[in-house]
This record gives structure tokens, sequence and C-alpha cells, in this order.
């Protein structure tokens, strides 16, 4: 039998081991917001539809340049002026903008005529025309910050820019600022955060991946004393985790954010299939048996629960697929080939190479009980004697974590998602504190009964809602048709500040209506459909949390509702911070939906495998309890619950299922060979209690590595899922007992 593994083994692993090193360098790494719209939310549906109508609302590059001692200096604007012409040139950079630039127009007896923002060869007018700018809405805090400090180049880009052409365009870019050696510059657009999120994944991937493996060899040498345990380990998980990699590189998988966990997952789950085959195929050498029968008994009492552990982790990832976010799908899809790529190496590589090894050679031998064992036979004791105490603590528990779960929130930031310690993060804090920000909330203008949407009513009702959003302290920039027409009533009434406003009435609008015409198309369809029945109100919101910010939305709904004329315009929140907000209203259901799918097929597994109801409802008592915990940490920590911390519930659920799966086998094993209750009981608890303990110290150290991450919502996901398998290891060694005695007489 060695033989034959031998023979199917080397080879296969060998073949196996070369194409994957290939596709591994053929892996695929992505970052784009567009990835975490709901999917089939009509909110999005009409989004991608108004992005037609209009252009995204994404495709920018803002590059911020700081001077200290104010912009208003003609070495420092000549500078300016330059790199926002030479940025034209660069690569998916349709057309650049700043204030150097811009001419305003001005109307004088002998007609329409225009003047520079900035009279970059006149510093004389420096003063007049920084008091200007600073006065006009439409510059402040989109082309300039209000103490006169900062000058932003706004660049459109290539609309839907993807990562492979924001890796050229940033590095280029980089390039010609350095250029002109600016005392500080800053970046902000989607493919600046494409280019540098992913060059964050995939630090984070290398990086757990080195980790995990030092860890958990240094905590296997601890375990055995012997480098060939630990040998046996690191080649079975590292293998595994190479095809995993090279199998998503041949399948065109990307790679998102969450990628950082698959070197995590592959690892303990890996070494947790290893130590279980290891310790059975150890303690039946102890027995004297041959390696041959040591093998033949190790897969059929730990083969069998191993794989029947690996299908239900498997199935446990594969109901992300419920989810509506496509990321969490995918990355369902894939932790769930990867936990089943896992164990077939696992049990392939360890049957092949542990006969190689006598006993001696892959523990240290004691004398006596090893302090696990002594361990467990206190945890036995324990449960046998105070059965009350810890059923009333448990209960205890699951109450308080019932008020913890009611007190979780939904109010997840773009910044408490961005890296720490990078250039990009700050970057972002700095436009958030100084200009208009990133997230954008949008609002689609529909006019009625038969008027254009530039038509005086349809203008005068936008222009209440404009009022409206600009008293939100939120809000810090608002755009639409009626700045053009505001900039047309001022050009016509002495050019004066105060006279940036919309007329009081409709005589001689059309001739604003004709100018207006006039103006490059180019400009007029970011706010107004080529037909003219829909325009758009864009704003940008501070990054205050998707709860809040859906919260100001709706009472701005409200209020539209109740002081604008719907037989004139009609009013749709949209853009892409509404849409990836919206998250927040499916989280708390599709993790319902998912346990739910979770458990149920997993319970049914679970009648298959043991064929009664009670096992059933024994296995299901222990897993939910975690559950619980998980959640009311959530809660007291004032975690936010996003996509990311909401996959805790399942790898939980997933994780700790595998070690009830091998106490309760080992239990029915033991009844089969005709052990009372009691005795198959502490049997289990001393030979299944120490593998059980032993996975979960590495699984609990395993998850630690993500402590080390840049990206703190891994570190948070991390530090709850070690905790929680923690209650779970609690709930195996505890209340499995209580609840076999209870049901099994």
């Amino acid at each position: 039998m060695l033989l034959k593994i031998r023979k199917i083994a080397f080879p296969l692993l060998a073949c196996l081991t070369l194409a994957s090193v290939y596709f591994t360098f053929q892996l695929r790494f992505a970052f784009d917001f567009k990835q975490f719209f709901p999917d089939k939310d009509p909110d999005n549906t009409f989004f991608q539809q108004f992005v037609k109508d209009f252009e995204p609302d994404d495709n920018f590059l803002l590059v911020a340049v700081q001077r200290d001692s104010g912009v208003f200096d003609s070495t420092f604007l000549a500078k300016i002026h330059d790199f926002t012409l030479q940025a034209r040139d660069l690569p998916y950079i349709k057309s650049t903008q700043s204030l150097t630039k811009i001419q305003l127009p001005v109307k004088t007896a002998f007609g329409i005529t225009t003047i520079p923002a900035i009279h970059l060869d006149a510093p004389e007018a420096y003063a007049n025309d920084r008091e200007k700018l600073l006065q006009d809405p439409r510059f402040v805090k989109n082309l300039i910050d209000t103490a006169g400090k900062t000058l932003v180049v706004l660049l459109k880009t290539r609309d839907s820019i993807d990562l492979a052409a924001a890796e050229i365009l940033m590095p280029a870019l980089d390039s010609l600022v350095q250029t002109f050696d600016f005392q500080a510059y800053h970046f902000m657009g989607s493919a600046n955060f494409q280019k540098e999120l992913v060059k964050v994944e995939k630090r984070e991937v290398a990086m757990a991946t080195a980790i995990a493996a030092v860890l958990v060899g240094l905590i296997l040498w601890i375990i055995f004393r012997k480098w060939a345990s630990v040998m046996i380990a690191l080649v079975s998980v590292g293998l595994g985790m190479l095809f995993f990699l090279g199998l998503l590189g041949a399948w065109g998988r990307d790679l998102s954010v969450m990628a950082a966990l698959y070197p995590v997952l592959m690892v303990i789950i890996g070494t947790s299939d290893v130590i279980h085959m290891l310790s059975k195929y150890i303690d039946e050498l102890k027995r004297g048996n041959t390696p041959n029968e040591a093998i033949s008994i190790t897969i059929k009492e730990i083969g069998l629960a191993t794989l029947m552990t690996a299908v239900t982790t498997a199935i446990g990832f594969a109901t992300l697929v419920t989810s509506r976010i496509i990321p969490i799908q995918e990355f369902g899809v894939n932790a769930a080939v990867g936990v089943m790529v896992a164990y077939v190496t696992v049990l392939l590589v360890t049957l092949a190479i542990m006969p190689f090894f006598k006993v001696e050679q892959l523990i240290q031998m004691q004398a006596g009980n090893t302090r696990v064992e002594i361990l467990m036979e206190k945890i036995y004791h324990i449960t046998r004697n105070h059965s009350k105490w810890i059923g009333g603590l448990t209960v205890l528990l699951l109450v308080i974590c019932t008020i913890g779960i009611f007190n979780i929130r939904t109010n997840y930031t773009i910044a408490k998602n961005l890296p720490l310690y990078e250039k990009v993060t700050d970057d972002f804090y700095f436009f958030e504190k100084n200009f208009a920000g990133f997230r954008p909330l949008e609002y689609a203008v529909f006019a009625q009964n038969q008027h254009r949407a530039d038509d005086f009513e349809v203008l005068k009702e936008m222009e209440k809602v404009e009022k409206h959003l600009k008293s939100v302290d939120a809000i810090r920039s608002v755009t639409s048709m009626t700045m053009v027409y505001k900039s047309i009533h001022q050009l016509n009434n002495g050019n004066l500040p105060r006279n940036f406003c919309l007329p009081e009435d409709s005589v001689g609008f059309s001739g604003y209506q004709a100018l207006a015409k006039k103006m490059p198309a180019a400009h007029l369809n970011v706010l107004l459909s080529k037909d003219g029945s829909k325009a758009r109100i864009a704003t940008r919101i501070l990054d205050l949390g998707a709860d809040s910010v859906m919260a100001i939305g709706d009472k701005i709904d409200v209020w539209i509702a109740q002081n604008t004329d719907s037989k004139i315009a009609k009013f749709k929140r949209t853009g892409t911070g509404y849409i990836i907000d919206k998250n927040a209203t499916y989280i708390r259901a599709d993790l319902l939906e998912g346990i739910a799918w979770e458990v149920g097929l997993i319970a049914i597994l679970m009648g298959f495998l043991f064929k009664k109801a009670r096992m059933v409802v024994i296995f299901l008592i222990p897993n939910l309890i975690p559950l619980f915990f998980a959640g009311g940490m959530i809660g007291f920590l004032g975690v936010d619950l996003d996509a990311s911390i909401a996959m805790v519930f399942t790898v939980v659920f997933g994780i700790a299922i595998d070690d009830t799966i091998h106490f309760l086998s080992s239990f029915r094993l033991n009844q089969s060979k005709g052990e009372s209750v009691e005795k198959a009981l502490h049997t289990t608890m001393i030979e299944t209690g120490k593998p059980v303990f032993l996975t979960t110290i590495i699984l609990f150290c395993g998850f630690l590595v993500m402590l080390f991450s840049h990206h703190p919502p891994s570190v948070i996901v991390g530090k709850l899922i070690a905790v929680t398998l923690l209650t779970a290891l609690a709930s195996d060694l505890f209340i499995n007992p209580l609840l076999i005695r209870a049901w099994m007489k």
C-alpha cells in the first residue's frame, strides 16, 4: 500500500509543483471601488445608466501642491503652469486644468473677452487675484484651499481606468512632479488608489505567508521537538499554498483586498490537518503498529474526519456566494477551493513522507503523560464535577453577547480601510481636511412636463436644493448647471461677486441659454444630458461613515420632497459613494442569510454522518456559541461591521466545526469499540482533545499574524477570529461533554 501511494504521489506532486510555480507568476491583483457595488441592486442599475448619460464621478486625478508661505509667488505659479501643460502628455490623461490656465469671461463695451484667473506675469495683481479667488465658490476647496497655501491641478483621466493603466500613469506622474522640486505634493484619485492599494495587497500576501510559515514552524517544534515533523508539516502546507496560488493563476482569478487572508487560511488549515494525521500516526506507532498498519489506521480513523472537516469548512466559505458584493463572493469560492486543495495536498504528502521516519524521529519521547494530556485530564474532571457552573456561565455569556450584538454598527469609513503608514492614506486625509474630499454624493435631476433641465424653472428648483446642500456642514462642494448660468448672470451684471446668482425672473433668460450653448460641449455634457432632459448635481461629502452619510442623505431626500415642485423637477440620490454605502443595508441581511445556509447545509451533512438528530444538535450548539461571542465582541468594541468584518462569522464557524467533528467522530468511534458513554468521553478527551487543543493554539497564533498587517480591517479580523477561536475551543472541551452526558445516556 505504501509503495503504491509513493509511486502515485511523488510524480504527481512534482508535476503539480512545476505547473504551480509557472501559474503563480501569472497571478493578477486588482482593486476598484466598483467591485464593492452591491450586485443586482436597482440603485446600482440606475447609476450605471446615469454614468452613460454623463460621465463617471471618479474619472479624475488631483495633484495638490503646497507652498507654506502662500501660492501667489511668480516662480511657484510658473512651475504649476508648466506642470499643468506638461501633464497633458501623460498616458491616459484627457485634459488638465488649474487656476493658472483658467480664463474668466468679462463683458466690456466692445463685447465679451477673458482675463486670467491669476495674472502670471503681473505680480502686482496677485493680491487682488487672491482676494477674488478665495471668495469664488467655484474654486475654493476645489482648486485652491481656504488659506491660499495649496493649489490643485485637475487631471481628467480615461473613464473606468483599470490597474494596468494606473500602473503606467502613476509612476509617470510621480516622475513628472519630482522634476519640479515642489515643497510637498499629494495625489487623490481612482488611479492612485488602485496602484497603491494593489502594491499593499502584494506586500501583505508575501508578508503573511512568510510570518505564518515561521510561526507555524516554531509552534510545531515546540509540540513535536523534532525537525522531521516540522519538515513534513511545512512541506505539506507549503505545497498546498503553492498549488492553490497556481490554481488561482491558471484560473485567471483576480486577488482583491482580502487576498492577505489566503496565506493565513491555507497555512493554519493545512497545519491543522497535518497535526491530526501526525498525532494519530505517532500514537499508532507508539502502540507497536508497523508504519503500514499505522497509515491504514490513520486513514480509517482520521482520514474521514479530516475529509468531513475540509468539506464542511469549504461549504462554510462557499455560502459567501449569497453576498451581493462581488469580492466577497469570489473570496468565498476561492477559499472553499483552497481548503480542498490543502486537504488533498496534506493527505498525499503526509502519507508519502511519514513512513520514512521512525516514531522517535517524529516526536520527543517522554516518560509519562505530556502537559497537554494532563490538562485534558483536568478539564475532563471539571466538566464532570462542575457541570452546573459551566452551564450557568455559558448562559450568562450568551446573554451578555446578545446585548453586544444589538450594539453592532455599520458606520464604516473609507479612511478606516486604508493602509497604515502609507502616503496614499496621508494624501486622503490631506484632501479630506483641506479640500472637498473624495467621497462623492450626486443627485440626478429629471425635468418634468416638457421642460428642459436647463430651463429657468428647473434651474430655480435645482438652486433650492443646492442652497440646502450647502447648508449641510459635511458637504464641501456643490456643482451643477446653475453655476454656468450664475456665471453668465454675473458676466452681464458688472462681473461683481455679489451677482454670482440666478436672475430673479426669466426675462432675458433665453439670451443666457444662447450664451451657454456656445460653451464647449465637453464642459456642459458633464452637467447636462445631450437631450437636455436630465441634469446632475455633483457634491463631495466628508468621510463620516456609511450610516452617517446615509442618514444625511435620507434627511436631504425628505427636505427635497417637502420643498421642491415635483411637477417641474424630480431628484434622485446616486453616485459611487451612495452605491457603496448601500452595502451597509445589505450586510446584516447577507450575514444572516449566509449563516443560515451554512448552518443548514452542514446540519444536513452531519445528519448523514452521525445518523442521529441528537448528535446534530450536540454538534451545532458548541459552534453557535462562538458566533454569539464574535457578535458580542464586535458590538462592545465598537467595531463597524463592513464586508470584511462580516466574514469573521463565516471563517469562525467554518474552522470551529473542524474540531467538533474530530471530537464527536472520535467519541462515536470509541463507543463503537464497546466503551460506555463516560469511558468513550474520557478516551476522546485525552486522545482527541490533545490535537484539538494544539491545532487551536496554532490557529490562534496563525490569525495573530494579521496583527503585522498595515490594513486596519485585516488587523481587526485577525484579532476577532483569534480570540473567538479560543471560545470555540472552550465550547468543544467544556460544552460538548455536558451535552453528551445529557443526551447520550
